[in-house]
C-alpha cells in the first residue's frame, strides 16, 4: 500500500526542492492530504497552543460535553447514530474580522496565543497556495487572488476535542465529508489517533506526528484546479480511550469571491463539457451546510443551475 505523504518543508530550500515539489503535487492529485514537518511554526508555540487548548477543554467544556451525553442518552445507545458527532467544539473567526474577543470562557493568555498561532497559519496557508501555483503552472499569487472577495479571504479555526467514547462502533467522532473551502491546516493530537481519509475505497489513517501540520484540500481548490487536485472524504473515528485534540484552520475564499476553473487549466474539450461550475462562494456554503455529509458531485451539479447569474473577470495577480 502507498505510504501517506509526509513533506519536509526545509527541503524546498535545497537540492531536493524538485523532488519535494513533486511529492506535494502527487499528494494533491492522488491523496487530497499530506503532512508537513519543519514548516516554520515554532515548536514552543505549538506546545503552548496544545497545552492551553487541552486545559481549556478540561476547565470549560468537558463537563458540558458529559451533560450533553447524559441528556441524549448516548452512553446506552444500541443502534448506529447518524445525526450527530462525538465532538466538543468551538469556532474562532480570524478574517475578515476577528471574533476572538467575543468568545466566552477564554483566558486572555489563550486568546493572545491563538491570535499569534492564527497569524503563523495564515502565512503558512498563503505559502502553501503559492507552492500549488508553481506546481500547477499558475502565476504566483493566483490562488490567493482567486480567494479574494471584497474583504479578502475568510479564515477561521475549529477547535475540537474528541473525548473517550463508550460506543465507538455506533457513533462517529465526525461523520465522513469533504471540506467545502480552500486549504485546511490541521494541528492534531500526536498521541490519540482517529482521523481517516478515503483512498481507493479504503479508509486510511492519517498518522499522528509530533509538531506536524496536516494539509488537506477543500472543494474550492478542486474547482479552481479543474479537478487536477481533489478534495477527498475524511472522517474521525471515536476512540474508547484518550481525548483527541484537533485544531483545524480553514483558509477559504471570501464570501463574495467568484469561484471557477483557472482558464489555464481548462482545455478546449473540457470547456465544452463544463465539468465544474462558476459560482459565488457564499452560495456554495449555503448549499453545503444542508448537505455536508453527502457526496460533493451533486453539489457541483446543483451550482451549475445558478451559473448564468455569476459574473467574473480575469484574476489579476500583479
Amino acid at each position: 500500500m502507498a505510504t501517506f505523504p509526509v513533506v519536509n518543508m526545509e527541503k524546498l530550500n535545497g537540492e531536493e526542492r524538485g523532488e519535494t515539489m513533486n511529492l506535494i503535487n502527487d499528494a494533491c492529485e492522488n491523496w487530497g492530504f499530506f503532512e508537513i514537518v519543519n514548516h516554520g511554526i515554532s515548536t514552543e508555540l505549538l506546545d503552548t497552543v496544545e497545552k492551553m487548548t487541552k486545559g481549556h477543554y478540561k476547565k470549560c467544556m468537558e463537563d458540558r460535553f458529559k451533560d450533553m451525553v447524559v441528556s441524549k442518552g448516548l452512553e446506552a445507545v444500541q443502534n448506529q447514530i447518524d445525526d450527530l458527532d462525538w465532538e466538543s467544539t468551538f469556532y474562532i473567526r480570524h478574517l475578515p474580522e476577528s471574533n476572538i474577543s467575543e468568545i466566552p470562557d477564554l483566558e486572555d493568555e489563550y486568546r493572545k496565543v491563538m491570535r499569534e498561532f492564527a497569524k503563523e497559519l495564515e502565512k503558512l496557508a498563503e505559502n502553501i497556495l503559492d507552492i500549488f501555483c508553481e506546481n500547477l503552472g499558475l502565476e504566483k499569487g493566483y490562488l490567493k487572488k482567486a480567494f479574494y472577495g471584497a474583504k479578502g479571504p475568510t479564515f477561521g479555526t475549529k477547535v475540537s476535542n474528541y473525548p473517550p467514547c463508550p460506543k465507538p462502533d455506533l457513533i462517529k467522532g465526525l461523520r465522513a465529508h469533504t471540506d467545502a473551502g480552500g486549504v485546511i491546516l490541521l494541528f492534531q493530537d500526536d498521541k490519540v489517533s482517529g482521523l481517516q481519509l478515503l483512498k481507493d475505497n479504503k479508509w486510511i489513517d492519517v498518522p499522528p506526528m509530533h509538531h506536524s501540520i496536516v494539509i488537506n484540500l477543500g472543494d474550492q481548490l478542486e474547482v479552481i484546479t479543474n479537478g487536477r487536485y481533489k478534495s477527498v472524504m475524511h472522517r474521525v473515528i471515536a476512540q474508547p480511550d484518550g481525548t483527541r485534540m484537533s485544531i483545524a484552520s480553514f483558509y477559504n475564499p471570501g464570501s463574495d469571491a467568484v469561484i471557477y476553473p483557472a482558464p489555464q487549466l481548462v482545455n478546449k474539450e473540457e470547456e465544452k463539457s463544463n465539468i465544474y461550475p462558476k459560482f459565488v462562494f457564499e452560495d456554495y456554503m449555503k448549499l453545503y451546510t444542508a448537505v455536508k455529509f453527502q457526496a460533493k458531485e451533486p453539489r457541483f451539479e446543483a451550482m451549475k443551475t445558478v451559473e448564468d447569474r455569476v459574473n467574473s473577470g480575469p484574476i489579476a495577480t500583479a
